[in-house]
């Protein structure tokens, strides 16, 4: 494995540890996890007018899993629900090598260099694709 795709701004976003733990009474959570290497992730979101006023996350996983979620968190808090699927839209079309929409959440491209490690993929996308599973668990609950 390249120590490139564990570059010094991965090792430093997982450290962060934004949004680490858990929320109090969410609007919505949800819980995945990577029966290919046991990444498992649980985000809370609370959300109101259409926003995610709030979003935490208790990652067990490796680096680059932890380093998704703390950008995830970080990040989250203020959007829309679109933002997200675009957000997760871009980071897979970066992590496939496609073009990817860099003014939506610039620091997706710190991920960049997990694009030839396709076995890696699954790591970043977690956190992203827990958060989606909230937000549409969300939705159902405001119907």
């Amino acid at each position: 494995m390249s120590e490139e795709i564990y570059h010094q701004a991965i090792k430093e976003l997982a450290q962060a540890a934004h949004g680490a733990g858990r929320l109090p009474s969410p609007t919505a959570s949800a819980r995945l996890d990577n029966a290919l290497c046991g990444d498992r992730v649980t985000v809370d979101l609370r959300s109101e007018n259409g926003r995610i006023t709030a979003l935490a996350q208790e990652t067990k996983g490796c680096l680059l899993c932890r380093a998704a979620a703390s950008l995830l968190a970080r990040k989250a808090p203020g959007s829309a629900p679109a933002d997200i699927a675009r957000a997760l839209a871009a980071l897979r079309d970066l992590l496939q090598g496609k073009p990817a929409e860099p003014a939506l959440w610039p620091d997706l491209s710190l991920f960049a260099p997990v694009g030839p490690h396709k076995s890696r993929h699954g790591c970043v996308l977690l956190p992203f694709q827990a958060a989606q599973q909230a937000i549409e668990a969300a939705a159902c609950r405001q119907r």
